[in-house]
């Protein structure tokens, strides 16, 4: 089991590297993390959902990502609630104050299913356990459902990972062991210092120190490495220092107080020629290459938010200057003309009639209690061009059709005629586009096409359309943090038999 002295410390990245570096050893690593707080979520096949960091886990053991690797999920949706998703599918809202009294039985006995489910379906395999922020909260300690009890439980060897990039390292490992009980201190087998800066030795002074102090082995100490990693949460993400001064593009994005699903940037982000500009409602647009409204788990409250900023005009006169709008899934419900939601489902409170949109596609988006959660694939219809193949899932509430404003309609972008929609904008060759298939950027043909329309703005060259699904380029980052890990991480106290 992987634990770490805070959130953000380098759990999941870690565990995946675990995962990589078994299956380099010939074993079958089972990524699991019984609960999991996140807005950044993945479809498996039988459409059930689950974070994504057990998803990339997952893919680092050589698997396909399913929910009982991540058997508890939960969603924040504003005023101290969550969505709460057992085994894939929502089972509930919970208030932060009646959740261990609530959900806490419920919530275990889905961590035993998600650990049956996952034992049957892989046997031999050995399980590679995550945990959650500190394991020694210790208001929460006696209803903890995904750390020490879970390590107890299944007499796991537990890592325990420190950042050294946030300081006040050795507090942060002397601390975390002072508060464990004593029934739980043997399961720590060893410490792992993270994200250091530097030549390794210039850390031998504290690495004795630790293991002086602690009676504790210094496992390994993981160097800074300059990647692009994926952001474990939202709060890594937005931390990222900007990168790639020299990129031609400038894609920017904008920050919802309720942004989901962020994952979908890796792929743009990937790209040596784009930099990405996050910006808030109310900060200045500027003239980037195009911008993008990503997921929301509140589509309506960041609908108002961005209103109340006024983007909507601000959007009207980049598109007539030729920009270029994109929205995924909620963002793209923002950018319609209507959306209704009766029941709730995605403002807080129930409305009545309709909310107006931003207004830059005629769409109309009815919100419902049930979910559309299921992996596809379609041909894409725009950009023009040659027909190129996309794929990824969909995850929303909400069902969204064309409206008929006697304007020109919106054109499909795929040929499942309710995946997205596209409208040119004004004489300057500014463009509106949306869609709900989360990884479209992934493709990496129609990305390229993509980024080409707004290359072709600047007179910029061409990419090559020849390039391969972003999947390739995360095998090869996994791969490159695994050589790292083994580099690195002495792996010999964990590992006793699978």
């Amino acid at each position: 089991m992987v634990l770490g002295t805070s959130s953000g410390a380098g759990k999941s990245l870690m565990t995946a590297a675990l995962c990589r570096v078994l299956k380099r050893r010939g074993e079958t690593p089972l990524p699991f993390k019984g609960q999991n707080m996140s807005l950044n979520a993945w479809v498996d096949p039988s459409g059930g959902e689950m974070a994504y960091s057990q998803a990339l886990q997952a893919w680092a053991a050589g698997l396909e990502p399913e929910v009982a690797m991540n058997p508890v999920l939960l969603k924040p949706q504003g005023d101290s609630t969550s969505e709460v998703i057992h085994l894939g599918s929502s089972v509930g809202v919970a208030r932060a104050e009646d959740y261990y009294r609530d959900w806490f039985k419920p919530g275990w006995k889905a961590i035993r299913s998600g650990l049956d489910a996952l034992r049957s379906a892989h046997p031999g395999g050995r399980l590679v356990l995550e945990g959650a922020g500190s394991p020694v909260e210790v208001n929460l300690q006696p209803r903890d459902l995904t750390n020490l009890r879970l390590a107890q439980f299944l007499r796991a060897r537990c890592l325990l990972v420190a950042d050294i990039e946030r300081g006040g390292v050795f507090a942060q490992i002397v601390g975390t062991l002072a508060l464990l009980r004593p029934v739980e201190r043997p399961l720590i087998k060893g410490l792992l210092i993270n994200r250091f800066r530097g030549r390794r030795e210039l850390f031998d002074g504290g690495r004795h120190w630790l293991e002086r102090e602690t009676g504790l082995p210094v496992l390994g100490v993981m160097p800074w490495l300059d990647e692009l990693f994926p952001p474990e949460d939202s709060l890594d993400l937005l931390e990222r220092k900007p990168r790639k001064p020299q990129a031609e593009l400038e894609i920017a994005v904008l920050r919802l107080p309720s942004i989901s699903n962020f994952s979908d940037l890796d792929p743009l982000e990937a790209e040596p020629c784009v930099r990405l500009r996050w910006i808030r409602p109310g900060d200045p647009l500027g003239q980037p290459d195009a911008l993008l409204l990503i997921g929301s788990k509140q589509t309506l409250r960041d609908l108002e938010a961005l209103k109340a900023a006024g983007l909507e005009e601000q959007l009207k006169t980049y598109l007539a200057g030729g920009g270029h709008v994109f929205g995924l899934c909620g963002g793209m419900q923002m950018l319609g003309a209507e959306l209704l939601d009766p029941d709730g489902l995605e403002g807080g409170v129930p409305t009545v009639g309709v909310v107006k949109g931003l207004g830059l596609l005629p769409l109309r988006t009815r919100f419902g209690a049930s979910k559309t959660l299921r992996q596809h694939r379609a041909t894409a219809l725009w950009p023009p061009g040659s027909p190129l193949e996309l794929e990824g899932f969909e995850l929303h509430r909400g069902a969204t059709g064309p409206l008929d404003h006697g304007r020109a309609p919106a054109q499909p972008l795929a040929s499942d005629g309710g995946l997205g929609w596209w409208l040119p904008w004004g004489d300057c060759g500014g463009q509106v586009a949306g869609t709900y298939l989360h990884g479209v950027f992934e493709a990496g043909p129609w990305r390229r096409r993509w980024l080409n329309q707004l290359r072709q703005r600047r007179r910029l060259l061409p990419l090559s359309e020849r390039q391969p699904h972003h999947g390739r380029q995360r095998e090869a980052l996994l791969d490159r943090l695994a050589d790292a890990f083994e580099a690195h991480v002495d792996l010999a106290p964990l590992l006793g038999p699978p």
